[in-house]
């Protein structure tokens, strides 16, 4: 069984995938080609919904997923901003030989980085607490079969989502940049 909507799940991945190796399973043990292949493809279309359920767009302050789009903590843009004028003055100063101007940029560059991470861990909870919420509420809705609630709870749940694989996604691509300066230093 997968799921019923047109979102993606990571736990219905996992549960889909958990199926098809069964299947899998007991077409080899009892010698089916049909249970074997079904089973294979149902393993195949769990990886290809984990894939959907963790894929990432971002522009600039928009984070867009397979379950919706949401806008980041704005926190998050002006640290980012506040870091790039910050190297842009560490830079200056070095060409300049104003140490006062390269300290000024590593200050704002370190600002920069906790007002981001601040936006983020902002985002995160926003994002864990929408999820939650609307899980639950979505789930009591269903049972009441209040289905308008039902969906205004998924819509929440939803862009909670977004948010997380939002700050998922730019940690990730921070933590990737940063692995890269330091394989550059190692090979100088």
């Amino acid at each position: 069984m997968s799921s019923t909507n047109d979102n993606t799940s990571t736990l219905q991945s996992y549960v889909d995938s958990a199926k098809g190796a069964a299947q899998n399973i007991v077409g080899s043990v009892l010698g089916t080609d049909g249970d074997k292949a079904e089973g294979k493809a149902k393993q195949q279309k769990a990886d290809a919904e984990y894939d959907a359920s963790h894929a990432t767009a971002k522009l600039g302050p928009i984070t867009a997923t397979t379950s919706g789009v949401t806008k980041d903590h704005p926190d998050r843009s002006a640290g980012s901003w506040n870091q790039t004028v910050g190297s842009a003055k560490e830079a200056a100063g070095g060409l300049v030989g104003s140490e006062s101007l390269k300290q000024s940029g590593r200050e704002q560059n370190r600002e920069g980085q906790e007002q981001e991470a601040a936006g983020q861990v902002s985002d995160l909870a926003s994002g864990t607490a929408d999820r939650v919420t609307g899980t639950v509420g979505s789930a009591v809705a269903g049972l009441t079969g209040d289905r308008a609630k039902q969906a205004e709870y998924q819509k929440q749940h939803d862009t909670g989502k977004t948010q997380q694989r939002g700050v998922e996604h730019d940690i990730s691509k921070e933590a990737e940049a940063r692995k890269a300066e330091a394989e550059k230093k190692v090979s100088e």
